[in-house]
C-alpha cells in the first residue's frame, strides 16, 4: 500500500516541541544570513516563536558569542530574560551540558523508577533531562525553565531545590531506603528487570557480591553482573567513530555494499554513548539474509565481539519481519574493557523504520508512535501499519502489511511531523 504523495510545504511548528513556549530574540551580529535563516527555521520547527526586537514577550536571547551578545544588549536589559545563551557554530554536535548538577540527579531517579517498574515517572525525568541538558545557559532559577515542555510544577520545584541546595531530598530519601536502594542497584545489571530484582531482594541479597553465587541467574545476567562496571563506562565519541569504521570495513569484506550505521546517542551527535546500536541493511534487498551469523563469527575471530547475550535470526526463514538481532559485549581494539553492542539487520524495505527507532531518542519515538495512532496506524521498528478500530477505548490490532516508505524523511512527512536531522533528535 503506497502512501499518497503530498506537495512540499514550509515546515510547521511542533506545539509539543522541545522549545514550545519559548519566545526567542536572535542577535544577528556575527551570523551569516544563511545560517541565521536555518537557526530561525529550526527553532520555529521545534516550537519556539521568534521576535524581531527585544519586546516584553521575549523569554530567551541567543547570540553567536558573548561578544556579539553584549555588543547589542546591555546586562541590565538581559537581566529580565529567562535565559541567555550563545549558539554554537557547529550545530551537528550537542552543546555541553551546563546543568549537570540537575541532570545527574534526575538520571539517578530514572534508574530508581525503572528498577521499581514505574515507567511513567521514569519517562517524566527522561523528558526533563532532554529539555535541560541542551540549554545554552546555567540555570539559576526555576523561572528560567517554567515554559519548557516536560518541566511541570513538580520538576520546577525539584530544579529550584537543586540549584539552591545542590541536592534533592527526594533522591536522598530513596537512597536511604534499603529496599529501594537494593532493587535499584540490581536493576542496573544487564538483563535483570524489576520483578527479578525484587525476588533477589526478597531472597536476602543486598549487594552485587551477594548475587555472584545466585544459581537462578541466566547466563546473560551473569555476564551483566561480571562486567557491571565495564558496561556502565561510557564510550567517547572518537572511539565509537573508530569502531563504526572498523565495523563497516569488516562488513564490506564479507558482503560488499552492506550499509552499517551506528545509531543511538552517537548518531544524535552526543559526546559519548552508553553502548553501540548498529543498524544494518543491504541496498539490493536480499544480501542481508544470513549476513549476521557470518559477521558475528568474523568479529569474534578478531576478538572484537567477546560474549553473547541475545542472538536471534529470522531473515532466511522470513519470520518476525525478517529482522536479525544480536546483543553482546565487545572491546575497543587493544583493550579488555567490555562495552555493550547491539546489531539489528533489516531488509531494505523496512530499514527506514529501524533506523528511526534505533536512533531515538525515546521522547521522539514515543511522539511518533502516538502521532501514528492518532492517524489510525501503528508504528514500530518494522513498519507503519494500518490499525483496526479498537473497542472500549482500546488500541486496534496492527495490520499485517506496512506502508512502503523508503527513507526516514518519508516517514516523518507521511506522519506530518517536522523533519529533524539525527543531531536534532535529542528531544
Amino acid at each position: 500500500m503506497a502512501p499518497k504523495r503530498t506537495r512540499n510545504k514550509a515546515p510547521s511548528s511542533d506545539p509539543h516541541g522541545i522549545f514550545a513556549g519559548l519566545v526567542v530574540f536572535l542577535i544577528e551580529n556575527g551570523v551569516q544570513s544563511r545560517r541565521l535563516q536555518i537557526w530561525k527555521q529550526k527553532l520555529v520547527q521545534m516550537g519556539a516563536k521568534i521576535e524581531t526586537h527585544l519586546s516584553k514577550k521575549v523569554s530567551h536571547v541567543f547570540a553567536m558569542s558573548s561578544d556579539a551578545l553584549f555588543h547589542d544588549v546591555d546586562k541590565e536589559q538581559l537581566a529580565r530574560f529567562g535565559g541567555v545563551g550563545t549558539l554554537s557554530s557547529s550545530l551537528p554536535h550537542s552543546v555541553p551540558d551546563l546543568n549537570k548538577d540537575i541532570t545527574e540527579i534526575f538520571g539517578k531517579l530514572i534508574n530508581i523508577y525503572r528498577a521499581l517498574g514505574d515507567d511513567r515517572r521514569s519517562f517524566s525525568y527522561y523528558k526533563a533531562i532532554a529539555a535541560v541538558e541542551k540549554l545554552p545557559f546555567k540555570i539559576e532559577s526555576s523561572n528560567q525553565v517554567k515554559n519548557l515542555p516536560g518541566i511541570g510544577k513538580s520538576m520546577q520545584d525539584h530544579i529550584q531545590e537543586i540549584v539552591t541546595t545542590g541536592k534533592l531530598s527526594k533522591l536522598e530519601h530513596f537512597e536511604a531506603d534499603e529496599k529501594v536502594r537494593t532493587i535499584s542497584l540490581f536493576g542496573e545489571v544487564w538483563g535483570i528487570g524489576p520483578a527479578t530484582a525484587l525476588k533477589l531482594y526478597e531472597k536476602g541479597h543486598r549487594t552485587l557480591d551477594d548475587l555472584k553465587n545466585e544459581d537462578s541467574l541466566t547466563n546473560a545476567q551473569k555476564l551483566g553482573l561480571k562486567y557491571f562496571d565495564d558496561i556502565k563506562t561510557r564510550i567517547p565519541r572518537h572511539e565509537a567513530q573508530e569502531m563504526e569504521s572498523l565495523l563497516q570495513k569488516v562488513a564490506d569484506d564479507i558482503v560488499p555494499g552492506v550499509v552499517v550505521v551506528c545509531g543511538g546517542s552517537y548518531r544524535r551527535g552526543k559526546a559519548s554513548c552508553g553502548d553501540l546500536d548498529i543498524v544494518i541493511t543491504h541496498p539490493d534487498g536480499k544480501s542481508h539474509k544470513g549476513f549476521l551469523q557470518k559477521y558475528v563469527k568474523r568479529l569474534k575471530e578478531m576478538k572484537f565481539v567477546r560474549e553473547d547475550l541475545v542472538f536471534s535470526t529470522h531473515s532466511e526463514e522470513g519470520t518476525d519481519s525478517g529482522v536479525d538481532t544480536y546483543f553482546g559485549l565487545c572491546t575497543y581494539p587493544g583493550r579488555k574493557l567490555r562495552h555493550r553492542i547491539d546489531f539489528k539487520v533489516y531488509p531494505r524495505d523496512i530499514y527506514a523504520f529501524g533506523l528511526i527507532a534505533w536512533t531515538g531518542n525515546d521522547v521522539l519515538n514515543r511522539r511518533l508512535r502516538l502521532l501514528a495512532e492518532s492517524k489510525g496506524f501503528r508504528l514500530d521498528d518494522t513498519g507503519l501499519f494500518p490499525a483496526t478500530h479498537g473497542s472500549g477505548g482500546k488500541r486496534g490490532a496492527r495490520g499485517t502489511t506496512s506502508l512502503k516508505l523508503e527513507t526516514e524523511k518519508e516517514v516523518f512527512d507521511f506522519l506530518g511531523f517536522p523533519w529533524l536531522e539525527p543531531y536534532e533528535r535529542n528531544l
